[in-house]
C-alpha cells in the first residue's frame, strides 16, 4: 500500500475591489477587495517516491522531471510553481506530484495563486509542517510574485485558503481577512440569481495588469481605483442586509471602473455578451480577474435566470453552475496499492 496526500484549494470569483491590491496603489493608498470562493478546484495529487527526483504531471502543461538532490531548481518558465515549493520546503526525498484544475488556465479565477495554494497544502501535509491559513497564504503570495515575479494582487492566494466570502484589507500595516458572515439563507438566494458564463477566452492576466500598473503611475486610473475600492465596501454591506438587487447594480458599477483601468479590460465580445446579459434579466455583470476573457458573473432578477443562461449560451458564451464554496484549502491522506 502506497500513502498519497491529495489536496484541494477553491477558485474564486472576484465581487468588486480587485485591481486595488496590486502594488503600487495597494501600498500606496490602499486596497479593499470583495470576494467569494466558489466549488471549482484546483488539485494536487503528492506521491512519495524512493529516490530524489520530482516528477509532474499537469493535463496543461505537460510532464517535468527534475532531481531534487542537486541544489534549488532553477525558476525558468517550466513547472515554476512547484520548483518555488520545493525550493522553499528544501525538499530532498523524490515525489511525484499530478496537478489540475476545473477551469483552463487565464480564466479569470484566480488559477495560478489556487493552484500554488494547493501545492504548499499537499506539500505542507507531506512534510508535517504547522503552518497556519495566514502564514500559508503569506507564503503563496511571496512565492508567486516576489520570488518567481508574476505579476498579480494579493486576493488570489488569501481567497483559496480561507474559503467563502471574504473582505481583503490592504493598508501600510499589513493585510487583514474579513469574513463577510453573510446569513445563509440570503447565499442561498444569491445563489439562485447568479449566473456564470465562460466566454470561450483565455487571458493573460500579467500583461493586463501590467498595463494597469503602468497607467496608475502615470496618474490615469487613480480615481478609478478609488471608486472599486468604494464599492467592494458596499457591495458588503448590501449583501450582509439581504439586498441582492442593489449588490447587483454595484456589480455593474464596479465593472464600469474597472474598465478605466486599463484598455485591455474589455474587448467587443465581452461589451458585446455584457449589453445581450443586461437586455434579458441581467442587473449586473463583470469579468472576474484581470479582465480580457475568462469568466463572466452576473446578478439577474430570479425568474430571469433561466432566460439569461439560455441567452448567453445561445451566443456562445459556455455557462457552468458554480455553487459557493464556504470552505478554503483542504488536504487528506489516502493509501492506494
Amino acid at each position: 500500500m502506497v500513502e498519497i496526500i491529495r489536496s484541494r484549494a477553491p477558485l474564486r470569483i472576484g465581487l468588486a475591489g480587485g485591481g486595488t491590491d496590486v502594488d503600487p496603489y495597494a501600498s500606496e493608498k490602499g486596497g479593499y477587495v470583495f470576494n467569494t470562493t466558489i466549488n471549482k478546484y484546483a488539485y494536487s495529487t503528492l506521491t512519495p517516491r524512493k529516490d530524489h527526483n520530482m516528477n509532474v504531471t499537469s493535463m496543461y502543461y505537460g510532464r517535468y522531471r527534475a532531481p531534487l538532490d542537486d541544489g534549488p531548481l532553477p525558476l525558468d518558465g517550466n513547472m515554476d510553481l512547484i520548483k518555488a515549493v520545493a525550493n522553499y520546503f528544501e525538499v530532498k526525498d523524490g515525489f511525484d506530484l499530478s496537478i489540475r484544475s476545473d477551469v483552463p488556465a487565464g480564466s479569470g479565477l484566480g488559477g495560478s495563486s489556487t493552484m500554488i495554494v494547493s501545492m504548499i497544502g499537499a506539500m505542507v501535509n507531506w512534510l508535517d509542517v504547522d503552518m497556519s491559513k495566514m502564514e500559508m497564504a503569506g507564503l503563496a503570495y511571496h512565492l508567486e510574485r516576489e520570488v518567481i515575479g508574476l505579476k498579480g494582487g494579493k486576493q488570489d492566494q488569501y481567497a483559496a485558503v480561507f474559503g467563502g466570502f471574504n473582505s481583503i484589507k490592504i493598508d501600510k500595516n499589513g493585510l487583514a481577512i474579513l469574513p463577510a458572515r453573510i446569513p445563509q439563507d440570503i447565499i442561498n438566494e444569491l445563489q439562485c440569481r447568479s449566473v456564470v458564463c465562460f466566454t470561450g477566452m483565455t487571458h493573460d492576466s500579467a500583461s493586463i495588469i501590467g498595463t494597469q500598473i503602468k497607467s496608475y503611475k502615470e496618474g490615469k486610473n487613480d480615481e478609478a481605483l478609488d471608486k472599486a475600492k468604494e464599492i467592494a465596501i458596499r457591495m458588503r454591506t448590501a449583501l450582509r442586509h439581504g439586498d441582492i438587487d442593489e449588490a447587483g447594480r454595484l456589480l455593474g458599477e464596479s465593472w464600469e471602473f474597472k474598465k478605466k483601468f486599463s484598455d485591455k479590460v474589455s474587448n467587443s465580445e465581452i461589451d458585446n455578451l455584457y449589453d445581450l446579459a443586461m437586455r434579458n434579466g441581467a442587473i449586473g455583470g463583470k469579468v472576474s480577474g484581470a479582465g480580457g476573457g475568462g469568466f463572466m458573473y452576473f446578478i439577474t432578477k430570479y425568474d430571469k435566470k433561466p432566460q439569461l443562461s439560455k441567452i448567453l449560451q445561445d451566443a456562445g458564451a459556455q455557462v457552468t453552475d458554480i455553487q459557493f464554496e464556504p470552505e478554503g484549502v483542504i488536504s487528506w491522506r489516502s493509501r492506494h496499492d
